[in-house]
């Protein structure tokens, strides 16, 4: 028995199939989600969701969002940034990371909207970074797994 699950993020849809399980990093900590679950509206915290079909396990870095869970389907509406870790561009992110923390560094909070936006983007280039550290074997860009 499986269980539909759906990641779509602002401009595209993430990841969409028949799974396992779903782990997902929810405001009151990691939910796993089986098929026939009780329905739930939750919101998201940064963090990785995992899915897994037989033993095959795939994941994605999520910046926050809200999660519909109904018996059948998990819908995950994430914010900006949710990706397949295999597809995390680490160059792309330690520039981003550069970016943010040199303009932090040079800007005072009083600054509140552009501030806070570069305060997003650290967190999120530090989570991009954090999950390639911890679920890669290697820090190099590793081309996204056959489906």
């Amino acid at each position: 028995m499986t269980i539909r699950c759906e990641i779509v993020s602002q401009d595209r849809t993430v990841f969409a199939g028949d799974v396992d399980i779903v782990v997902l990093p929810g405001a009151a900590g990691e939910m796993g989600i089986l098929p026939k679950h009780a329905p739930v509206l939750t919101t998201l915290k940064f963090g990785v969701i995992k899915v897994r079909v037989g033993g095959k396990e795939e994941l994605f870095s999520v910046a926050g969002g809200v999660a519909e869970v109904q018996p059948d389907i998990v819908t995950v509406l994430a914010d900006r940034g949710s990706e397949n870790i295999q597809d995390i561009d680490v160059v792309r992110a330690e520039a981003a990371k550069k970016r943010a923390e040199e303009y932090l560094s040079n800007t005072s909070p009083a600054e509140t909207d552009r501030y806070l936006i570069m305060e997003a983007a650290l967190r999120r280039a530090n989570l991009r970074l954090d999950v390639v550290q911890r679920y890669r074997k290697s820090g190099m860009r590793i081309p996204p797994s056959d489906k």
